[in-house]
């Protein structure tokens, strides 16, 4: 299976509101680049930084460097280190997708051929695919954790989901 790549954000989502189970669950393996791995700040006491703690040993989340450095380095002049990282990794992989949540990050990789999805799209996979019964609950524990969707999308994804 194509792996997925990951930015920062939506793990650090996921794993505060308790949900960082359905990416294992769903997609087996998760990659991310050295940069979001430092940015997930493993082991410093901060919400979700438990979870993802034993994400690497459990095996399902992995970090791999990326080589192509001319990508990183036009990707760096318009993002930060993780998210342009992120992109050059998804590139580097033909990543089934990118995870991020981010809009200019999301645009830049869509740009680059990059597939993206978010939260909310993988909140929508995971009903559609049994994993959770609804997603209006998940996206207020999201909501709960501090992490914020707009209004319009959480209507549009309420809507999508039958909810």
């Amino acid at each position: 299976m194509t792996p997925i790549v990951a930015d920062t954000g939506p793990l650090i989502a996921l794993a505060r509101a308790g949900r960082l189970d359905l990416l294992r669950h769903m997609y087996r393996q998760v990659v991310i680049p050295p940069a979001v791995h430092g940015e997930l700040a493993i082991g410093s006491g901060r919400p979700g930084a438990t979870a993802l703690a034993g994400a690497p040993a459990a095996g399902w989340l992995c970090v791999q460097p990326v080589v192509n450095q001319q990508a990183l380095q036009e990707l760096g002049q318009l993002l930060d280190l993780g998210e342009a990282e992120a992109i050059a990794l998804a590139e580097q992989l033909d990543a089934r997708f990118l995870l991020i949540d981010e809009a200019a990050g999301r645009q830049i990789a869509r740009r680059r051929g990059v597939s993206v999805t978010g939260v909310a799209g993988v909140l929508l996979s995971a009903k559609a695919g049994g994993a959770v019964v609804a997603v209006g609950p998940i996206i207020e524990e999201l909501s709960n954790a501090g992490y914020r969707l707009s209004s319009r999308l959480v209507s549009a994804v309420l809507e999508r989901a039958g909810e």
